[in-house]
């Protein structure tokens, strides 16, 4: 099975468990909603990218463990858009969760997808019990405090933000615990593949730095010009464009640099550029001439 299936069919799995027909109807639709059709789904790949490249012996697993970063993932989104955050009414080129089913229901929505996602890992333990604390210990660093994804969305809160910890933590993150979760759930050393997840966490944020002051929103699908509106620092606001297009150059390298040695390397690569390449706003070359 493709990445791509295994991906959509783990979260299918997921959703459909939790919403259930004896389940409250517009919550569990509330879910779906967040969930599909998605978007690039790149937190997961890596994860069973990297885990293929560790040899993937408990395939159920990392299906869980791919499934479990996404519905974070998805969970993070629904809560960033909410009114007491970026109060954002358009996520993925439609309505945010919060726009189409309200507030109550959105923050239900994000609760629900964290219990999910942890949920799904112990479902799937019995391919390999002993990993299943190393795995959710993983997991739960890459969103909770002090230096995960909340970490993150805290940080919005001071008034004094050291970006580089910022960036690190509302993006990078999810990317390091992505990769390092691919490794454990095959039982392979996760701390090789720390650096991947942190380069390609950071190109990330550059990227997404960049859209939010270049693109539009009918090219990246949600609000664009939300670092200004907000005065949350950006490598943008910091460096300009220029110097932040090429950080996110080095960065692409990097992370490429950071692959180990492995039999999925080129797999890994291709990923890196192609994302690079998708992630670039389409006026980048305009604004360089």
């Amino acid at each position: 099975m493709e990445i791509a299936s295994r991906i959509d069919h783990a979260l299918k799995a997921a959703v459909d468990h939790a919403g259930r027909s004896d389940a409250p109807p517009q919550l569990a639709e509330a879910i779906r909603y967040a969930v599909f059709p998605g978007g690039a789904r790149v937190r997961p790949r890596l994860c069973l990218a990297v885990a293929s490249a560790c040899g993937d012996d408990r395939p159920e697993l990392t299906n869980a463990a791919a499934a479990s970063v996404e519905l974070l993932h998805c969970a993070s989104l629904v809560h960033d858009d909410m009114p007491c955050f970026d109060d954002a009414d358009v996520r993925r080129g439609r309505p945010s969760v919060h726009a189409a089913y309200g507030e109550p229901l959105a923050l239900l929505a994000g609760d629900g997808m964290i219990v999910l996602a942890f949920e799904v890992l112990a479902r799937a333990a019995h391919q390999a019990p002993e990993r299943l604390v190393p795995l959710i210990t993983t997991v739960a660093g890459a969103v909770g405090m002090p230096h995960g994804i909340v970490a993150g969305q805290g940080w919005e809160s001071e008034t004094s933000v050291p970006v580089e910890a910022y960036h690190r933590a509302k993006t990078g993150a999810l990317f390091v615990g992505s990769a390092m979760a691919g490794a454990v759930a095959t039982g392979s050393d996760p701390a090789e593949w720390s650096a991947l997840g942190e380069k390609l966490g950071a190109a990330y944020q550059a990227a997404d730095d960049l859209r939010d002051a270049l693109s539009d929103a009918d090219e990246i699908g949600k609000p664009v010009g939300q670092d200004q509106v907000h005065q949350r620092p950006s490598l943008v606001s910091e460096c300009g464009v220029k110097e932040t297009v090429g950080r996110l150059e080095e960065y692409v390298a990097s992370a490429i640099a950071a692959i180990p040695d492995c039999q999925g390397r080129a797999s890994l690569e291709a990923l890196i550029m192609s994302e690079a390449k998708r992630l670039k706003p389409k006026s980048l070359s305009q604004v360089a001439a």
